[in-house]
């Protein structure tokens, strides 16, 4: 654990306690009544309440559109359904900035509905919840679906036998079995939604302002750091509670329920019901998940001779030091290396958690771990280039910066993945090796090592994907000679011009094959156990 305590407590704990205590220290004396006088701030409180509820509609409308898609893939089976699989995850892996970009050229002016029916939905609440569906529907896919998936079906049909409707039986039998997972993924699209930041900065415009956003407004472009540390700490501590209400119903759902092999729970479609179910779900896949992101490629093809690709070879009219299409290069740099700290981090940590005689101390970290998917990347960014300033950690122009940012979020995943494969090998094995010699580095090398190398893999793959995604921490340590390719497609975005535009969609598409090649790579190496949420 000294590792893994030693990342965090250096690279995550101190720049938040930093920001925050710089915020709310005036002459060396703490001012805790500035909390009281941030939250009766009018404009503050409408933040917090759009925070809010459009969290809690966004989560609603993405249980409604994403429920039946969970049953499709848990009981149905047919043609194509590994690779549909595979595509309503890509958005999930997919920076927001780009899931932004792709609802602009959907919804924004001179996008596809504009151009047909004159209608445009930027700059309203409706773009934000649709797009937070697009980029949350395989939370409840993969979460729900997974655990229905491995339902023994028996249950339902002696319920059926003994005289009960379907509609009963399913509600008496399936939904209290399903409640934990639901309870689970709805909380995990509430934390996603609450903490939205590349999203609601791109389709909200100046009109709407999640906690995220307005903290990014507060610190680089009010530079009022008193009131950016308050509304840090009422995410902290919002984000804090959700993630003490996800632990208790992953626990209830681990442990109530008795499961059978997914793959032997999954018929073919039977009855016009299932039929026009499957034709529902494929028809709400095509409009919400394809037709964003083939609309976004359209886009960066609109002028003749791919002249926007061409453009972001030069440098001329750009808004950075080098062509845009350097970010390509930086961000793959910066992932490859990312992933590999948050792989030997969080590989560390799972380890750790894994064992029998771990205290109370130890398990208690693993909720921690979960924080920084939560916590404002924003306040991460700027704790970075005011605690990191000084010898021997002056790292504000080091390139490392960037990658340790990335993989404060890329090692909850990698924990995630590979904890409960950890848990899995019998430790009768490891006390046999020991017992005949081998050194605990031979025992994880030889039994353990040849059992997680897939979730290993797998932690790896997601660990790139998120990295190569971040944006809130990023854009405020990127340096204009080596951006990353979400900081040049918002810095693109943010400037007029249809060139600029053009090269931001160009560099939107780029970023989504990448995650896209990424995500077919994970889909092959997935097993039942390591591909599930």
């Amino acid at each position: 654990m000294a590792l893994p305590v030693a990342f965090f407590g250096l690279f995550f704990a101190y720049p938040v306690a930093a920001i925050v205590a710089r915020g709310l220290k005036v002459d060396g004396m703490w001012r805790f009544g500035r909390v009281a006088d941030v939250l009766g701030q009018s404009d503050i409180r409408h933040v917090l309440w759009f925070t809010t509820w459009q969290a809690v509609a966004s989560t609603a409308l993405t249980l409604v559109v994403a429920l039946p898609g969970a049953y499709v893939f848990a009981r149905l089976d047919f043609p194509g359904k590994q690779v549909l699989r595979a595509v309503v995850t890509v958005p999930f892996v997919l920076p927001t900035v780009v899931v932004g970009s792709a609802f602009l050229a959907l919804v924004g002016r001179g996008g596809l509905l504009d151009d047909l029916w004159g209608v445009r939905l930027d700059t309203t609440v409706w773009a934000i919840l649709l797009a937070h569906v697009f980029f949350n529907y395989a939370v409840v896919v993969r979460t729900v679906g997974g655990l229905w998936a491995q339902l023994d079906p028996r249950q339902e049909e002696a319920a059926r036998m003994l005289g009960a409707s379907r509609l009963r039986a399913w509600r008496t039998v399936i939904l209290p079995a399903l409640g934990p997972a639901v309870a689970a993924a709805a909380l995990m699209v509430f934390l996603f939604t609450f903490t939205s930041f590349g999203v609601v900065q791109i389709l909200g415009g100046p009109t709407f302002s999640t906690l995220e956003v307005e903290i990014y407004r507060q610190t680089s472009e009010i530079f009022d750091l008193s009131t950016a540390a308050v509304l840090t700490i009422v995410q902290f501590a919002a984000v804090g509670a959700i993630l003490v209400l996800h632990a208790w119903t992953v626990r209830r759902r681990e442990t109530a329920l008795r499961l059978v092999d997914a793959s032997l729970t999954a018929r073919r479609p039977r009855g016009a019901g299932q039929w026009a179910l499957l034709a529902g779900v494929l028809v709400s896949v095509a409009l919400l998940l394809v037709l964003p992101l083939a609309v976004l490629v359209q886009r960066s093809l609109d002028a003749p001779d791919f002249a926007y690709y061409r453009a972001l070879t030069g440098e001329e009219g750009n808004v950075f030091l080098v062509p845009p299409i350097e970010a390509i290069g930086n961000s793959l740099e910066y992932a490859v290396a990312a992933t590999v700290i948050a792989v030997l981090i969080g590989g560390l940590a799972a380890a750790a958690l894994t064992r029998r005689d771990a205290g109370r101390l130890v398990r208690g970290f693993d909720a921690l771990l979960m924080l920084p998917l939560g916590v404002s990347a924003v306040t991460v960014g700027f704790g970075f280039l005011i605690t990191l300033d000084e010898p021997p950690l002056d790292l504000r122009a080091a390139w490392i910066l960037v990658p340790l940012a990335q993989a404060l979020v890329g090692v909850p995943f990698v924990v995630r993945t590979m904890l409960p494969v950890l848990r899995a090998v019998d430790h009768r094995l490891r006390e046999a090796a020991a017992v005949l010699g081998a050194s605990p580095w031979r025992v994880w090398r030889e039994v353990d090592l040849p059992m997680v190398r897939r979730a290993l893999l797998v932690a790896a793959g997601f660990a790139f994907a998120v990295s190569l995604g971040e944006f809130g921490a990023t854009v405020f340590i990127a340096r204009p000679d080596r951006p990353t390719l979400p900081v040049a497609v918002a810095r693109l975005l943010g400037r007029a011009g249809e060139l600029n535009y053009g090269q931001a969609m160009a560099l939107s598409t780029i970023l989504m094959l990448v995650c896209a090649a990424a995500l077919l790579v994970l889909e092959r190496l997935r097993t039942d156990r390591t591909g599930e949420f």
